[in-house]
């Protein structure tokens, strides 16, 4: 399939996970089902109509308001729908019709859901993160059975391992500034970057502290928090994650180059 037939196949997914995310991000954390009942406004509680229900299209059709009582609906849903699309046309790009393109996807949709819950309620719950465990270890599976990746697994397997084990580390010597569900995660974004490469894996995890310090110390410079104010440090290893699938590796490269020759 052409590379970009594959994209706009995926992004139109990504539509409609994006829609499914907007309910996980507000239901898992309050310990509801995802299934029932359907959808409401939260303002007046009349269900919303299913031509109402179109991701990005229904909420500009509607003006950003509820048919009904006229209420705001917030513009994070239709971004989280479009951010989605985006996110799963570049993992398409980026791995192409491979057996391991429906793992990243995976990867894609929780860590939109896990980054916006952790902004929201600062905590990754484990209804999400412990479930990931098996998909993952499925996911990648097939992709090691059915594809030709040679050496990824056990890169897979050493780099959630070694990346779980950090985490921990930096958890148990200073518990007060990260959550045990970022260590939770972390076997997860191990794996996957592992899967990459190990350049991959070092340069995702680097970044997440990176981009965490960097958004700590602009947060800290506008008057925003002080020193003991506690940022959410789940969507910083998530995006340093990215980072590190999309050009990891040709980063890792690019340092060995200039620091070795």
């Amino acid at each position: 399939m052409p590379t970009a037939l594959l994209a706009g196949v995926t992004a139109l997914f990504g539509l409609l996970i994006g829609s499914f995310l907007n309910v996980v991000v507000w239901r898992v954390p309050r310990g509801e089902s995802l299934v029932s009942p359907p959808s409401a406004c939260p303002s007046c509680g009349t269900p919303i109509r299913p031509r109402d229900n179109v991701p990005v299209l229904g909420w500009l059709v509607l003006r950003g308001k509820c048919r009904d009582c006229g209420a705001p609906i917030s513009a994070r849903y239709p971004l989280v729908e479009a951010g989605t699309a985006v996110l799963f046309a570049v993992m398409a790009v980026r791995f192409g019709a491979d057996w391991e393109l429906p793992a990243y996807l995976w990867f894609a949709g929780i860590g939109i859901a896990l980054a916006l819950i952790d902004l929201d309620h600062k905590r990754l719950p484990d209804a999400l993160t412990l479930p990931s465990y098996p998909v993952v270890a499925v996911l990648l599976g097939l992709a090691a059975v059915l594809g030709d990746h040679p050496g990824a697994p056990l890169r897979a397997l050493i780099a959630a391992a070694a990346v779980g084990g950090f985490y921990f580390l930096v958890w148990f010597a200073y518990p007060a500034g990260m959550g045990f569900g970022d260590v939770k995660l972390a076997p997860i974004v191990g794996a996957y970057l592992g899967w990459v490469s190990y350049g991959a894996a070092v340069v995702g995890v680097f970044l997440g502290f990176l981009y965490g310090a960097v958004v700590g110390i602009a947060v800290m410079s506008l008057g925003r928090a002080g020193r003991k104010s506690k940022l959410p440090f789940g969507p910083f290893m998530l995006a340093g994650a990215l980072t590190g699938l999309l050009v990891g590796s040709q980063l890792a490269d690019a340092y060995r180059s200039l620091t070795l020759g």
